[in-house]
């Protein structure tokens, strides 16, 4: 039998299970990229005005950091300037979570095994899930260029874009189906990918401030600063993306074929003669445990560096429209600095947000895999094992904000002069006042998980439709009607503003609500 056996049925079978994952994602990226050129193109109907005073916020050593340098002053360069890395780094996590729910995921599940029980081939269900992956990138990453050209920009460079995205797409799709051989676990594969992406980034950071541009070659995000979208339009680039995706691509079928089902490269880590576990509570967190401390991590340096940039933000958004802008999405009260750390609170709150609805989406996974029906038949009642991963989620959302508050205080701090005991109360609070929108969006995917464990994902895309109408929504003049769905429009404006005590009691009952209705569904509906 040949080792590709039932390839053209197993790419439809994933495409029907991620069709949603994938044409939401798709939508948010589209949108994310026509809309912020749009909004860019509406503030500065002068393209010499936006080249004057644009420039200079953008070429701050801390800013390039985070988004890279300029690959041009032109107005199309600098509409696009955010859109770059944060669309690149979306399109990786899409990537990687097609292909590890395709391969390990269906392996630690025991799917896979079912499968390759029938006419299936060894490489079949790996190919499948790159394929998709790999078709997933390429449409998506090319609808975004079409839509940057539909709102004005200039057509090289928008392709120029499309093809950075398509390169770190298809290397981090190479590179999980390298994880999805070597760890033995989902979470193993999940922090294998996810490191590499982290470090990367790292790599293009300091390539871009020492300087040592021969460090961009060493980076997937550095390739896509060498291909200069709207500058140099360096096409030629994506050669060096697909020569390391072939060579990870076969790395990953060599380690398959030397390893057996189900089982890693990497050898597993023997735990403790003797557990230590006393309730349902401790096992839901250790096993989120290895993606708590990750997230810690991630939430401390993003606080440390938001706060560095609080001393330059009066040089940075010196020019009236950039204000306008963040007072578009973060209201005006208070001073400028505040309406900045307003806006990065605002875009960490989703990103905290995904780290609980991950920890949540634990409760299906551990259903689908049958671990849920082995410790439900022991005397463990539904509902504390439901409430231990709403809990653990809740919890998880919490210490993350204020965490990042308190860092983002103390550097602030720092940068501004002033009382580190006065600022990082004043922060960890407002940091604290974006909680309601978040616990919302849980008390929602609480729901869908109880409902059912193939609904679970569709949390994603509350959280996606949430914060794009909450956020991108007031730039690009929609409806308020529209924008009042999402829960991220009804938020405090702290810090500098007033608190927002009847929407945040709203909210907080909203997901109250739904945590208690979906512990109502588990409790009563048939495990998957």
């Amino acid at each position: 039998m040949s080792p590709y056996a039932g390839l053209g049925r197993l790419l439809r079978l994933a495409w029907r299970r991620d069709r949603l994952l994938i044409v939401l994602s798709g939508l948010g990226l589209i949108v994310l990229a026509a809309g912020s050129a749009q909004a860019t193109f509406a503030l500065y109907p002068d393209p010499a005005q936006a080249q004057g005073e644009l420039a200079g916020v953008f070429d701050n050593p801390a800013t390039v950091a985070l988004y890279g340098p300029l690959a041009s002053h032109s107005l199309d360069a600098l509409a696009n300037f955010k859109t770059l890395f944060m669309g690149a780094i979306l399109l990786a996590l899409l990537a990687h979570a097609i292909v590890r729910r395709h391969t390990r995921a269906e392996e630690e599940d025991g799917r896979a095994e079912l499968l390759g029980a029938g006419a299936v081939g060894r490489r079949a269900p790996l190919t499948a899930a790159m394929a998709l992956s790999a078709a997933a990138v390429l449409v998506i990453s090319s609808l975004a260029a079409i839509s940057l050209i539909a709102v004005g920009c200039q057509a090289t460079g928008s392709w120029a874009l499309a093809v950075g995205w398509v390169g770190l797409g298809l290397t981090f799709t190479a590179l999980t189906g390298v994880a999805a051989q070597l760890a033995s676990t989902s979470r193993g594969v999940a922090g294998l990918t996810l490191g590499t992406l982290a470090v990367t980034f790292l790599v293009r950071m300091v390539a871009d401030t020492a300087p040592a541009p021969w460090l961009h070659w060493l980076s997937p995000f550095g390739w896509i600063t060498e291909i200069a979208p709207f500058g140099a339009n360096r096409f030629w680039v994506l050669a060096v993306a697909l020569a390391v995706c072939a060579a990870l691509a076969a790395a990953a079928y060599r380690l398959q074929s030397e390893r057996d089902l189900g089982a890693g490269i990497l050898p597993v880590r023997r735990g403790p003669a003797t557990g230590s576990l006393h309730s349902v509570a401790d096992l839901v967190a250790r096993t989120a445990r290895p993606s708590v401390l990750g997230w810690l991590i991630t939430m401390v340096v993003l606080g440390a560096v938001v706060g560095s940039l609080v001393g330059a933000v009066g040089q940075m958004v010196s020019d009236p429209k950039v204000a306008e802008m963040l007072e578009a999405l973060a209201g005006g009260a208070g001073s400028i600095e505040d309406i900045f750390l307003r806006t990065e609170l605002l875009f960490a709150s989703a990103a905290v947000t995904a780290a609980a609805l991950a920890v949540l989406g634990r409760l299906s996974a551990e259903e689908r895999s049958g671990r849920s029906e082995l410790l439900l038949s022991r005397p463990v009642p539904r509902l504390r094992w439901f409430l231990a991963h709403v809990a653990l989620a809740v919890g998880l959302a919490i210490g993350l904000l204020l965490i990042l508050g308190m860092v983002i205080g103390a550097s602030s701090a720092r940068s501004l002069g002033v009382s580190i005991a006065d600022q990082v109360p004043r922060l960890a609070g407002a940091a604290l006042a974006m909680s309601p929108a978040v616990l919302t969006v849980i008390g929602a995917g609480a729901l869908l998980h109880g409902l059912s464990a193939r609904w679970g994902t569709a949390a994603w895309a509350v959280l996606a439709v949430g914060f794009l109408l909450g956020e991108i929504g007031p730039t690009m003049n929609l409806p308020q009607w529209l924008v009042n769905l999402s829960p991220f429009a009804h938020l405090s404006q702290l810090p500098g503003g007033a608190l927002a005590g009847t929407s945040a009691v709203v909210l907080l009952a909203l997901g109250a609500a739904g945590v208690i209705a979906g512990g109502a569904a588990y409790v009563r509906r048939d495990l998957a």
